[in-house]
Order: structure tokens, then sequence, then C-alpha cells
């Protein structure tokens, strides 16, 4: 399936800055402590380049979960997780966007009318489980992002599975910042399961949606 096959490359395509400048931006970010005295060092602004440093994950190997402990030590689990969120939400409709803007045309001449068809039809059932649940994932997110937005997932659509992903990642590890609580299989256990309860009321809010327009 030619859908297989750029799934495939794209996902080797975002692993090449992890090749050559993973390990840089582990020793920057390495700790909560030490994301958290980056970010700092940018004092009255520290939560726009938090905001930056999780968008550019999109094309960067960024630590994001450091980052969000990080905001959630400098700015508390509320108001770090918001940031966090807004970060990382970013990242993930940049990515749809740009994929989603080249067209359905384009599409067609990426994936083929038949592959293209199949993917509408795969992102239109169960894309957003696909979303919410790949947020926690490394480089799987920015994948999906942009098969998604190839495949024309309806935007409303994505734009909730991508929250419902985001949220109890972001919330989660900036409580764990806040805290500072060494437990990452607690936070990534917690992001794991938190969308497989928020994308059922998601999808019960865009069927009601659906039903009343």
């Amino acid at each position: 399936m030619q859908l297989i096959s750029i799934f495939i490359a794209l996902a080797i395509l975002f692993a090449i800055p992890f090749l050559f400048l993973g390990d840089t931006f582990q020793e920057s970010f390495a700790g909560d402590r030490a994301a958290q005295a980056w970010i700092e060092d940018y004092g009255s602004w520290a939560w726009m380049v938090g905001v930056l440093l999780l968008a550019a994950d999109l094309v960067l190997p960024v630590p994001s979960t450091a980052v969000m402990s990080a905001l959630g030590l400098v700015y508390g689990a509320f108001l770090g997780g918001l940031i966090g969120s807004f970060g990382s939400i970013l990242s993930g409709c940049i990515g749809y966007g740009i994929c989603r803007s080249l067209g359905r045309g384009a599409a067609v001449r990426i994936a083929g009318e038949k592959d293209l068809l199949k993917g509408e039809r795969l992102f239109a059932s169960v894309g957003g489980w696909v979303v919410a649940l790949s947020r926690w994932l490394p480089l799987l997110p920015e994948v999906v992002a942009c098969m998604a937005g190839l495949s024309r997932m309806p935007p409303w659509h994505f734009f909730l599975a991508l929250v419902c992903g985001t949220l109890p990642l972001a919330f989660t590890f900036a409580a764990v910042g806040e805290r500072g609580i060494d437990d990452p299989v607690l936070a990534v256990s917690l992001s794991a399961a938190l969308p497989v309860v928020l994308w059922p009321l998601a999808q019960w809010f865009l069927n009601r949606r659906a039903a009343g327009s």
C-alpha cells in the first residue's frame, strides 16, 4: 500500500533529526531541573520559549516531556499544563495543517486515488483513536498528524482527538515537575490511559453536534 510507504517515509524523515541532534538536545535538557534552568533564563518570556520548543518538536528532537515537567516547575501544575498543552497542540496542528493544505490533488499524486480513499475512510472511522493514543509515543505524534492532514481527516475530529491525547500528557508531566516526583512510569501510564476515557466523550459531543446540525 502506498499509504504504508508514506507512513514509513515520514517516520524515517522525522527520525533523522534524532539521529544527528538527539544527543545534543538530550544533554541540553537532561533532567527537569536542567530544562527548568534553560527555560527560566528567558525570564518573563519563559512560557513562550516552552511553547516554541514544544511546537518545534514537530521537526526537532525536543524532549517534550522534560519541557512539560519544567513548565510545571516554573509555573505550577495547572498553568504549566496549559502552556504545555498549547505548545504540543500547536505542533500537531501545524503538521496537520501543512499536509492538509497541499490539497486533495496533491494528496492523490502522493498517495494515489485508491490508497487516499482508504486513508480517508480509515481516519474518518478510527482516526480519532489513532491521534489521541499516539500523543505520548515518540515520533508517532508527528507522523500521525501529517497522515491525518494528508488523509483529510475532518478538522474538528482531529482537533478534539489531539486535545484528548495532549491534555493528559501535558498536565501529568507538569504535575510531576511541580511535585518533583521521579516516577515516569506513572506519568506515562496516565498519559496513555486517560485518552481512552476522554476520546469517547469527545465522540459523544461530535455526534450530538452532528445530530443537531
